[in-house]
């Protein structure tokens, strides 16, 4: 996750509020305020949730899942045994009540017998099933699907579906990472890779100083115009990867991962510069373009939201000391980054897409894109409500090609109720867009996990273009062109 200005947090990061107790009826219930973020991603017009795989080595045994859940998660954060209310402004409040674990655990069942590969078809359509499932508003909004069947990759699968107003990535992870152990020695706390942060230096020549700001000043101004007009009247076109399609996040939806290594991308961010990310997002766009050629599609103007975390935390931290830094919540905000177009796709040196991303990064970084637009929306809010913020983000994401995410997970392979974890990923569902990426890493991999638009999106053959896309720019990083 990107980070951002001490200004950038404080325009846009969520209030932290204790649960007070309050008197209500005949007991007391605890009550307190939805923030402004978790509001937007909570309303008529926009609904996010989250649903996090995670792959067991062993076959499981649910009864250890029940154990996790009301021993470690519940105490985690008030916010799992409550439930949203509103008041007759329309105001969501969280109200604790009594959690029954059964209500929340679910085991599907299916015949026995059949190949993984057979598992793996049931795995991902009832993927498909829960991602479209909208929470019940008497309970606590989360769900724990557990698939006892061997698929390709794993024994069994733990299916975490929470929605997004419960907090963002790295709250949610954070509340999940504090429930397992590491499998070589669960006394040992998890260790996570130090997340990058920009830091920013003061020049000492005075023209370059002068320099960088007016091309700053530049910079936010053809920013913020871009974006606002990206999220009110410009969209995309469409494209391989855009239907276009109304009601969008109503329609079914597929699911995808591609795996990659980790060292394999460092030796690429090594030989050519820039960062993980920059490699990353180069491998995605070249891997898009790829996609568009082969399904016929000519080139689009294509962007993409990149989804950023707006608190300065340097990885994980404990739920200790996210309640103590007040970094509990939806702590999100979001960037629009054009996706470089190019032609002769076949024929191009693939590298540039990773330089071009890294530019494009770069360029944003020196702007106040972000925190101008948090302005924009805390004054749409006041003026028109937080319907009407919904209504902008939501916008926002339907005229946008796809949505980019990503979070950093432990380096040691970690256990659920004993059952160690082979790998994890998750994906976002309920965006407007007929594809959503988000990116994890784990164990010296890098799990690219994709939600798709279904009969819109050919899921194999994008892996199979990602896939490809990375095989070209590490062959013509380590000088092996021709090798491809």
């Amino acid at each position: 996750m990107a980070s951002h200005t001490n200004e950038t947090q404080n325009s846009l990061s969520e209030p932290m509020s204790s649960f007070e107790e309050q008197e209500q009826g005949e007991g007391k219930k605890y009550i307190v305020p939805l923030s402004p973020n978790s509001q937007y991603l909570h309303s008529k017009a926009l609904s996010l949730g989250v649903i996090i795989v995670f792959e067991s080595e062993i076959p499981i045994n649910d009864s250890k899942q029940f154990e996790v859940l009301r021993e470690l998660l519940l105490p985690v954060n008030p916010r799992f045994s409550s439930i949203l209310v509103r008041d007759e402004k329309g105001v969501q409040y969280w109200k604790k009540v009594e959690v029954n674990l059964k209500d929340h655990v679910k085991v599907p069942r299916f015949p026995e017998g059949l190949t993984p590969s057979t598992y793996e078809a049931h795995l991902h359509k009832y993927l498909g099933q829960i991602a479209m499932e909208p929470f019940e508003d008497e309970k606590p909004l989360w769900e724990v699907h557990i698939f006892k069947y061997p698929t390709v990759d794993a024994s069994g699968t733990v299916l975490f579906k929470l929605h997004h107003a419960l907090g963002d990535g790295f709250s949610l992870m954070g509340a999940l990472f504090s429930c397992l152990k590491r499998a070589d020695d669960p006394t040992l706390p998890l260790t996570f890779p130090p997340a990058s942060k920009f830091k920013f230096k003061r020049e000492k020549n005075v023209w370059k100083r002068v320099s960088k700001a007016v091309a700053g000043i530049w910079n936010t101004s053809y920013d913020v115009s871009q974006s606002v007009l990206k999220s009110t009247v410009v969209e995309d076109g469409r494209s391989g990867i855009r239907s276009g399609h109304e009601g969008i996040e109503s329609l079914p939806v597929a699911f995808a991962r591609v795996v990659l290594s980790l060292e394999r991308i460092r030796e690429v961010k090594i030989k050519v510069g820039g960062t993980v990310n920059d490699v990353v997002s180069g491998v995605m766009f070249y891997g898009i373009h790829l996609y568009n050629k082969r399904m016929g599609q000519t080139s689009q103007h294509m962007t993409s939201l990149v989804l950023l975390n707006s608190k300065m935390i340097n990885g994980y931290q404990s739920i200790q000391e996210m309640l103590e830094t007040r970094s509990w919540g939806n702590n999100f905000t979001f960037i629009q980054v054009s996706i470089p177009s190019c032609e002769n796709v076949d024929e191009v040196n693939p590298l540039i897409f990773i330089s071009k991303a890294s530019a494009i990064i770069k360029k944003k970084r020196n702007s106040l894109e972000v925190f101008i637009i948090g302005i924009l929306l805390k004054t749409l809010r006041k003026i028109r409500g937080y319907e009407a913020v919904s209504r902008y983000i939501y916008e926002t994401l339907q005229n946008t090609t796809l949505t980019i995410t990503n979070l950093i997970g432990p380096k040691e392979k970690i256990q659920i109720g004993n059952h160690p974890v082979k790998n994890f990923y998750f994906f976002v569902t309920g965006a407007p867009q007929s594809l959503g990426t988000m990116v994890v890493s784990y164990m010296g991999k890098l799990t690219i996990a994709l939600i798709l638009e279904e009969g819109f999106v050919d899921s194999q053959l994008l892996v199979s273009c990602i896939n490809d896309a990375f095989e070209r720019i590490y062959q013509v990083a380590m000088g092996r062109a021709g090798v491809v």
